[in-house]
């Protein structure tokens, strides 16, 4: 085992530095999270604007497309897809702890080395540039 920092995110995975299959960068993060944010948002004008409305509203969008999808709209609008760490299909149960931890915020914002978030370390997922 080796003391020497990765060069960059994702290197100790062994995925690519840069395009298809890289690591997803804090850029395309936050923009898949405003799209996303903005739909739950809009959509709960059909119920006043309640903001439990809209984090459940956003956990739906969240629990629904990453199983079917691989990423949520926001994801896949800038151009990232969600993957356990073998490359597999998420499966139903993975999304669902990813989006509470999400949620909750500071399991988010808790990175690693290879920019995984502590809500993507606890369901064994990774965000990647597709």
């Amino acid at each position: 085992m080796t003391d020497q920092a990765p060069d960059y995110p994702g290197e100790r995975l062994g995925l690519p530095r840069e395009g298809s299959g890289s690591i997803a960068r804090l850029g395309r993060r936050v923009g898949a999270l405003f799209v996303d944010y903005g739909a739950a948002y809009l959509i709960s004008g059909f119920f006043g604007w309640d903001p439990l409305a809209i984090l459940a509203i956003f956990a739906a969008i969240q629990i629904v497309f990453i199983p079917t999808l691989q990423g949520s709209p926001g994801h896949r609008i800038f151009g990232l897809r969600l993957v356990r760490l073998d490359g597999a299909w998420t499966g139903l149960w993975r999304p669902v702890v990813r989006t509470l931890l999400l949620i909750v915020v500071v399991p988010a914002v808790i990175w690693d080395a290879d920019q995984r978030g502590l809500h993507d370390k606890a369901a064994g997922t990774i965000l990647l540039r597709a």
